[in-house]
């Protein structure tokens, strides 16, 4: 079994306790409704209605659909339980607030919230029941074997790094690339490595967005505590993740629910731009290049071409410079007001890209004379979240030409800031910032 289709076999599994417990709250709150005589079903499919939805948003947030949920039911089932209790608290202040007993029995309400509760455990014990001899089969563990050996691991996906071109080499961007792809829909990765290769091999795991852990089997013989293991083998965690499944469905659903209506609203905008370009040079209307992305796996990002086409710069080996030669009159104007980003937005339709993360660079891109990951090797890191439209970096005013390794490291700062304190609010307020630098001396 690959390791994408036990991902999606657990996110099935984290659908039906969503669906069981949405179940269990409007059966409880009908059933309770019934005990009262008058309008039993307004009473209880109104209080299911409004219980509903902020149990949902409660649990989502509390980790009560997560892989804690899925290694231990009853951690999963104590978040639950603690989600309801917080929406029913809710759904009773705003009927006090709203004076709204006349419509909200205070027997149906509690009756319900009873009936809700006894259904929800009952659900997810029946459910656990069901599935738990599949559970083992739901996380998907990678193991790396770099030059080393270890006894088979039963439910492990084992890997020979060798036979897969993988080397913890942080100078090679396609090998980068080669492993990121290999660790996407892991749960877990280990490796177990030479001595002399682990502190390059965790700095390497440090952006795969995945969390990971290295073998050390000396820690056995030196009695080491507080360290991880894994079928019997001591390891050291070297890369948490940066967001769990909460945090990354609140963002994904930001991208979408602001991206969908742009596109839409920006339909008459993108096609001016591109008969523009059409009568102002020959060539396509997009420049497509390889950037680095999420994993430090490479996709094909996506803008309105500002150069002549023999001119345009595929790996991104020259830095744009002012006044640069190859860019065409309507380049300059879309370029110096960003609008060469919009088609960025397909990215994020396609979830290549985020409107809010670190800002992709291309292959070749140099800082002063170097390329940027010989500049400061932390650089890989940032590739643990998707990269964005827009970012803490640029709203700081870090854009533009790097001509200097402090261009560069600016960018890092700002970027290693971001994923360390992410917040919906901060993507919201970096969104709101962005409007005041779309003009910007850098942008040309």
């Amino acid at each position: 079994m690959s390791m994408m289709s036990r991902q999606a076999r657990r996110y099935r599994y984290y659908a039906a306790l969503a669906v069981s417990d949405i179940m269990s709250i409007f059966l409880g709150f009908e059933i309770g409704g019934m005990l009262r005589a008058t309008t039993p079903y307004t009473n209880g499919f109104l209080l299911a209605t409004m219980t509903a939805p902020i149990f949902l948003f409660f649990a989502f947030n509390n980790g009560s659909y997560g892989n804690q949920a899925l290694i231990d039911w009853r951690t999963g089932l104590q978040r639950a339980i603690m989600a309801l209790f917080e929406a029913l608290a809710l759904v009773l202040f705003v009927a006090f607030f709203l004076q709204t007993s006349s419509v909200v029995s205070r027997l149906v309400f509690g009756s319900g919230s009873a009936l809700s509760l006894m259904f929800l455990i009952g659900g997810r014990w029946l459910l656990h029941r069901r599935v738990r001899s599949r559970l083992a089969t739901m996380r998907s563990e990678l193991v790396i074997l770099d030059r080393c050996e270890i006894d088979p691991i039963p439910g492990a996906h084992v890997i020979d790094a060798d036979a897969f071109g993988l080397r913890p080499d942080p100078r090679d961007p396609m090998m980068l690339n080669r492993l990121g792809s290999i660790v996407r829909g892991a749960d877990y990765v280990f490796v177990c490595c030479r001595l002399e290769d682990r502190a390059q091999w965790a700095h390497l795991l440090k952006g795969t967005d995945v969390p990971a852990h290295v073998m050390a089997p000396e820690f056995d013989q030196m009695g080491a505590t507080r360290l991880g293991r894994f079928h019997g083998h001591p390891t050291m965690q070297v890369s948490t993740g940066v967001m769990n499944l909460r945090d990354r469905f609140m963002k994904r659903t930001m991208d979408l629910v602001l991206t969908v209506p742009a596109i839409v609203v920006l339909t008459p905008v993108l096609l001016a731009i591109a008969l523009a370009i059409k009568l102002d040079s020959s060539g396509p209307v997009l420049f497509k290049q390889q950037r680095l992305g999420r994993g430090n796996r490479l996709f094909e990002l996506y803008k309105f071409r500002s150069m002549r086409t023999e001119t345009c710069d595929a790996n991104g080996d020259a830095s744009t410079a002012r006044n640069d030669a190859r860019i065409t009159r309507v380049g300059r104007i879309i370029r110096a007001t960003s609008l060469d980003e919009l088609p960025q937005l397909i990215n994020v339709l396609r979830s290549d890209m985020s409107l809010v993360g670190p800002r992709p660079h291309a292959l070749g891109s140099l800082a002063g004379l170097e390329l940027f990951w010989d500049v400061d090797q932390r650089y890989w890191h940032r590739h643990a979240l998707k990269p964005g439209i827009t970012g803490l970096a640029q709203v700081r005013g870090h854009r533009g030409a790097t001509l200097k390794r402090d261009d560069l490291i600016n960018r890092l700062q700002s970027d290693l800031e971001y994923f360390e304190r992410w917040t919906l609010w901060r993507d919201i307020g970096i969104l709101l910032s962005t409007a005041k630098v779309v003009v910007h001396r850098n942008a040309f």
